[in-house]
């Protein structure tokens, strides 16, 4: 009975302290989820300025100066209306004298620059694009060497697809990949590389004559051709080997442009790249390939470096810049190796076999300039194999190249992003806006080039590029400014090469089976090839 009564205040005592602790854990429940509905509270409210309050109050802020723009919808911005206009035109064909693809490509541009002007505002997302067409003002931010207007890549698979090189990077970066890359394109070592893609190109003339010593003409389908041929040339000038070498790395580069491009016009959100979608997943495993043949090429270079040294190609530069004897830190990491060479796997041959393309296409379909051109290779060539100074010689197939990247130049826009709040062509834009410059647009604007902007007039540049137009600085299809293609010489001797080749050997025909129909996947291509005839002079 005692030990009974004496238990009772042990019971009290335990009861009070279940109490208490029930106390803290509520209490602490109680905090945990005040601080959860604050972050939801403070994500919730950032959410909403950034989809509502921010498009509304720049907008506002842009109209106030002049820049209007097809209005802001809730997320999705403009994607929506962008996406209806192209697939309005998606099965639309030309005529072969026609070269304004801009309906079907550039469909939104063409729409918004007559209903607002050649500077306006849309929205990719909930995100500011200021397109800027007018010329004066694509100088003010291509021209800037301090930095405001670095390159923009929102998209993650062009990630993947170009590797953080030299295209991409900003600043100090840039500069440090281009100290690098930079002496692989002087004038002595492009004139070197002439000889190996003539020889690229003999190695495909000879298939085509191997054909037509059968009698009559050959279809081949150029497009096709000249891809092959433009990846053998980079293949072997800027990494030693050849296109079989390399042929797996092209498909799988192939696969990451297209499904960067299908992309292209979705909302971009951060954390949706770790989804373990199809498309994520599709791009992940292609990436691996790509730097998994890569780092083999690079393995197989430095196993032979005591025999045959780093070797004097692109690759054989960084690899010396990342060799040990240059100090601790190497200029280059491989990690960056990598990704200059992802960037000129693509950029090398890419953007060359599509000028080649264009080229064929005009050569066939304008046949008095096919005349003159053969005749300026005869004079100046004969029936040799052209080298570096026969082709500097070639003014009207200068010329004729130059005309054919202003209609169909083989990137058709460019973005930059604005670094803070800037002024630009009298107005001023919002810090993190896109600057888009859509360069196919502005090379038909009859304000810059004249009535004749959407005729093909090669003769428009006799006097040097400077003066074709009205603004001295209107063709961009390598971009222009400190940030310009690092690799235009190397296109453009290239395209020589070949184009002087073809015209020695053949005369082109466009056959029956072609449909001019331009697309837009990163680079203009024909959307259904480029079937040739071809006859042996």
């Amino acid at each position: 009975m005692d030990f009974l009564c004496s238990s009772r205040p042990c019971e009290g005592l335990m009861y009070q302290k279940d109490q208490s602790e029930r106390a803290v854990t509520m209490g602490l429940a109680w905090l945990v989820a005040a601080a959860v509905a604050a972050v939801l509270t403070s994500w919730a409210f950032n959410t909403l300025v950034y989809l509502v309050w921010r498009p509304y109050a720049i907008t506002k802020r842009l109209r106030a100066q002049g820049v209007g723009g097809p209005g802001y919808r809730f997320f999705v911005g403009n994607l929506g209306e962008i996406k209806r206009l192209r697939a309005e035109n998606a099965g639309v064909t030309l005529d072969v004298a026609d070269h304004d693809f801009i309906p079907m490509v550039q469909p939104h541009f063409r729409k918004w620059i007559q209903l607002y002007g050649r500077t306006f505002v849309y929205w990719t997302g909930a995100r500011p694009n200021v397109c800027l067409a007018d010329v004066n003002a694509v100088k003010q931010v291509l021209s800037d060497r301090t930095g405001l207007y670095p390159k923009n890549l929102i998209n993650p698979h062009i990630g993947r697809l170009l590797g953080k090189g030299l295209v991409l990077t900003d600043g100090d970066e840039w500069k440090r990949h281009r100290k690098v890359v930079h002496p692989a394109f002087n004038m002595d070592k492009l004139k070197m590389m002439t000889v190996t893609m003539s020889d690229c190109a003999r190695s495909m003339m000879s298939e085509w004559e191997s054909q037509l010593a059968k009698g009559g003409a050959v279809e081949v389908d150029l497009s096709t051709r000249f891809e092959e041929l433009t990846a053998d040339v980079i293949s072997h000038t800027a990494f030693g080997s050849s296109y079989m070498e390399g042929k797996q790395v092209f498909l799988a580069q192939r696969e990451l442009q297209f499904l960067a491009f299908s992309t292209i016009f979705d909302v971009q959100i951060p954390l949706f790249r770790y989804l373990p979608t199809e498309k994520n997943l599709k791009t992940r495993k292609l990436d691996k390939q790509v730097r998994t043949m890569l780092m083999d090429i690079i393995k197989a270079r430095l196993a032979n470096k005591d025999s045959a040294g780093y070797g004097n190609d692109l690759l054989g530069l960084m690899l010396e810049a990342c060799a040990p004897e240059h100090g601790e830190t190497p200029v280059l990491s491989m990690d960056e190796i990598i990704d200059e060479c992802k960037t000129f796997f693509f950029a090398g041959h890419d953007t060359t076999s599509h000028l080649l393309t264009w080229a064929s296409f005009l050569l066939s379909t304008h046949p008095e300039w096919q005349d003159k051109l053969r005749e300026e290779v005869r004079r100046e060539c004969g029936d040799e194999v052209p080298t570096g100074d026969m082709l500097n010689k070639l003014r009207l197939v200068n010329m004729f190249l130059l005309e054919t990247l202003r209609l169909y130049g083989p990137v058709s826009q460019i973005n930059r992003k604005a670094s803070s709040d800037l002024d630009i062509g009298g107005f001023r834009v919002p810090e993190g806006a896109i600057l888009t410059i859509p360069i196919a647009t502005i090379h038909r604007d009859k304000e810059v080039w004249g009535e004749d902007a959407g005729e093909f007039r090669p003769e428009r540049f006799e006097n040097g590029v400077t003066r074709a137009a009205k603004h001295p600085n209107a063709l961009l299809s390598f971009s222009s400014g400190p940030r310009s293609c690092i690799g235009q010489n190397f296109a453009m001797i290239e395209a020589k090469a070949v184009v002087a080749m073809i015209l020695q050997r053949f005369s082109l025909e466009l056959s029956p089976k072609y449909v001019h129909a331009p697309m837009d996947v990163l680079t203009l291509r024909p959307r259904h090839g480029l079937p040739m005839l071809l006859k042996a002079l």
